[in-house]
């Protein structure tokens, strides 16, 4: 079975990052998601800081990005 990149979705609303994860699934896509709360969040899943530091050492197949998010806008 290939294996799927993983997708990242940064959104600081949990209402949205639920409803766009529900999407998700009902579309029955087989990437896994990772959330970033804000765009600091982001930029540290992007260069492996912080607690992505671990991460897979992989870019992102797609990025749904919020765009007015706290401390780091998209």
């Amino acid at each position: 079975m290939p294996k799927f990149k993983r997708m990242l979705l940064v959104e600081d609303d949990a209402r949205d990052v639920e409803l766009t994860l529900d999407a998700l699934e009902e579309s029955n896509l087989a990437n896994e998601v990772d959330v970033a709360r804000d765009g600091k969040e982001a930029l540290d899943y992007l260069y492996y800081r912080g607690r992505f530091a671990d991460r897979t050492r992989e870019t992102p197949a797609v990025v749904l990005l919020d765009l007015k998010m706290p401390k780091v806008s998209g």
